[in-house]
């Protein structure tokens, strides 16, 4: 069974936690929601997340993380040097980086992960994607073990696309047709 861990920051999107976690358990992939620093986690619009544990307990190796947007979530995140320090480990092992809405840009933009790949984010962040990124208009874009997608009204589609790459088309398949997406 694969394993992906869930960043949460207070101030994330909460859509774009909660879709994510929910579809991949659907899925059957394990999913670790980490908080930062706390297992209660509010978000932007004021609904508090509890998480699996914090940073500190993910337990044992993971194949993927998972990064929510939402503001200052996503900034609390690229301020985490803990929080980056995952991220580019399961990077340099080979894991999916999936990040949505804003985090590709305010998370990932500063780590040089993306350079030299296609990415998207929330429209008006795309300048601080990096300078060898190719920003991609797309709602969804995946370049090889990375993920990222645009805001709230694409999460399910980043959900799926997750889904795909751990467990192919019709793993993916599966849970589109079951949550009734167009």
């Amino acid at each position: 069974m694969k394993k992906v861990v869930l960043l949460v920051a207070p101030g994330f999107e909460e859509v774009e936690a909660v879709t994510p976690l929910d579809f991949l358990r659907r899925a059957g992939i394990e999913v670790f929601a980490a908080g930062l620093d706390h297992r209660e986690v509010t978000g932007s619009h004021g609904i508090t997340l509890v998480c699996d544990g914090t940073l500190a307990d993910i337990p044992g190796t993971v194949d993927g993380v998972v990064i929510p947007g939402g503001m200052p979530g996503a900034s609390h995140i690229a301020e985490s040097a803990e929080a980056l320090k995952l991220i580019r480990e399961i990077y340099d092992a080979g894991g999916l980086v999936a990040a949505i809405c804003a985090a590709p840009a305010v998370v990932l933009g500063g780590t040089g992960i993306l350079s030299g790949r296609r990415a998207t984010c929330y429209p008006g962040f795309h300048d601080r994607l990096g300078q060898d990124v190719q920003h991609a208009s797309d709602r969804i874009v995946r370049d090889g073990n990375i993920v990222t997608s645009q805001g709230p009204g694409t999460a399910a589609e980043f959900a799926v696309e997750i889904i795909r790459y751990f467990q192919g088309d019709e793993a993916a398949q599966k849970i589109h047709a079951g949550t009734l997406q167009k």
